[in-house]
C-alpha cells in the first residue's frame, strides 16, 4: 500500500511531501540511486539531481519543495528526493513550471497511488499534444524551407512522414551528409575523408536522388525533417 505524505518515500509508494498534514500521492518516478540517510544535505540534494543549490532556491520559492534546517544548514527528507524527482522528469520534457504547480497541488488530492497515476497521466497527455502542435509547427516551417530551397521556389507537397520513407543510406553517404549538414564543401569534405573530390561529387549527387532533392541543401532539410540525420 502506497504511503502517506507525511512518512516518506521507502521502496515501493511514495508519498508527496515531508512535514505531514498533506494529503496525497505520488505516482512512481524512478529515484536516484544511493539516496542518503535523513536529513539529506543540500549539497547531495543537488548532486543527486544535477541541479545548482540556486535551481532548488528556485523550486522552493515557487512552492514546489520545502527545506528543513538544521542550524543555518538546509536540508530535506526522502519525501522531497521524491518530490524532486517528479518535478526533473517534469523538467526534462518541457513542461512549465506554472503547470508543474498546477500538478502538484492537483496530486494533493489524489486517495490513492492510482490516482496520483491517473493524473500523471493526464498531465502527460497534454504535454504531448503540446509538442505534436509544435512539432506540427516545425513541420511547416521545415517544409517551407524546402520550397525555399528549390531553384524553381516550387512548394514540396511531399508528406512529412514520406520525406525519408525508403532512404538508405550507406556509412559513407550519412557521413557524407552530416558534413553537408554541417556546411562543408565538397573540397573540404573530400579532404576530412580522404578522398578523391571526384568521388564527394558523385556522393552528393547520390544522395540528392535517394531524397528526390534539388540540390545538396533540400537534401539536408529533408533529411532532418524526416529524422535521418540530426538537426
Amino acid at each position: 500500500m502506497a504511503e502517506r505524505l507525511q512518512e516518506g518515500p521507502r521502496q515501493g509508494n511514495r508519498s508527496l511531501s515531508s512535514g505531514g498534514g498533506v494529503p496525497g500521492y505520488l505516482p512512481q518516478i524512478p529515484l536516484p540511486g544511493n539516496v542518503p540517510a535523513e536529513p539529506v544535505a543540500i549539497a547531495d540534494m543537488a548532486n543527486m539531481f544535477r541541479i545548482t543549490h540556486r535551481t532548488l532556491h528556485f523550486y522552493e520559492e515557487k512552492g514546489l519543495i520545502k527545506a528543513g534546517r538544521i542550524g543555518l544548514m538546509r536540508v530535506y527528507t526522502h519525501a522531497d528526493i521524491a518530490r524532486m524527482a517528479l518535478i526533473n522528469a517534469c523538467r526534462e520534457i518541457g513542461m512549465p513550471v506554472a503547470v508543474i504547480q498546477e500538478l502538484m497541488v492537483e496530486l494533493a488530492t489524489a486517495a490513492s497511488e492510482e490516482d496520483a497515476s491517473a493524473i500523471f497521466q493526464q498531465a502527460l497527455v497534454a504535454r504531448k499534444r503540446e509538442l505534436i502542435a509544435a512539432l506540427s509547427t516545425i513541420r511547416r516551417q521545415m517544409q517551407q524551407i524546402i520550397a525555399l530551397l528549390s531553384p524553381d521556389g516550387a512548394a514540396d507537397q511531399a508528406s512529412v512522414a514520406d520525406l525519408g520513407d525508403g532512404v538508405e543510406l550507406s556509412d559513407l553517404e550519412r557521413r557524407c551528409l552530416e558534413l553537408i549538414a554541417e556546411g562543408y564543401t565538397p573540397t573540404r569534405i573530400a579532404r576530412t575523408l580522404d578522398m578523391a573530390g571526384e568521388e564527394i561529387t558523385a556522393i552528393e549527387a547520390t544522395i540528392i536522388r535517394k531524397f528526390d532533392a534539388s540540390n545538396r541543401f533540400q537534401a539536408v532539410a529533408k533529411a532532418v525533417l524526416s529524422g535521418v540525420i540530426a538537426s
